[in-house]
């Protein structure tokens, strides 16, 4: 019997494959757990059609990444770092510091995980900062540090 698994199933297959299995299997654990439906002509079409709307949301996604990325790369983003006497710093910025600036000066909702600097951002000067917007795209944003 062919079956469309609607979960992944170890050892069968993943979510939306159209696997063939015993009879008695498929109807006794998989479609009695509903972890899949039977092949029919109607949940093959079913399951085209939604395998279509899938590629198009994940294609939307991938080009507005695009342009948020398009978008970061123009900006600037200043944030304030507490010096002494000497210039010399205390501390250093985090990400979560970057996050709060972008939010308040862009207004843009970025996630701090997805930051990335190659060096500790403690002294002051400008910084690019890699943010991984889409598992694809990736972003480049110009943080500038300077004295409060």
């Amino acid at each position: 019997m062919k079956v469309i698994l609607l979960e992944d199933v170890k050892k069968i297959g993943k979510k939306g494959d159209v696997v063939d299995l015993n009879d008695a299997y498929a109807r006794n654990v998989i479609i009695s757990k509903k972890l899949g439906v039977e092949a029919t002509n109607k949940n093959l079409n079913d399951l085209k059609l939604r395998n279509k709307h899938e590629e198009k949301v994940a294609e939307e996604n991938l080009e507005n990444a695009k342009k948020l990325a398009e978008e970061l790369e123009t900006k600037k983003v200043e944030v304030k770092l507490k010096t002494g006497k000497d210039g010399r710093t205390f501390g250093s910025v985090s990400t979560k510091e970057i996050a709060k600036a972008v939010k308040e000066q862009l207004g843009y909702d970025l996630d701090k995980k997805k930051m990335h600097c190659d060096v500790p951002i403690n002294s002051l000067g400008t910084y690019n900062i890699e943010i991984k917007v889409h598992p694809k795209v990736v972003a480049k944003l110009a943080v500038h540090v300077s004295e409060s």
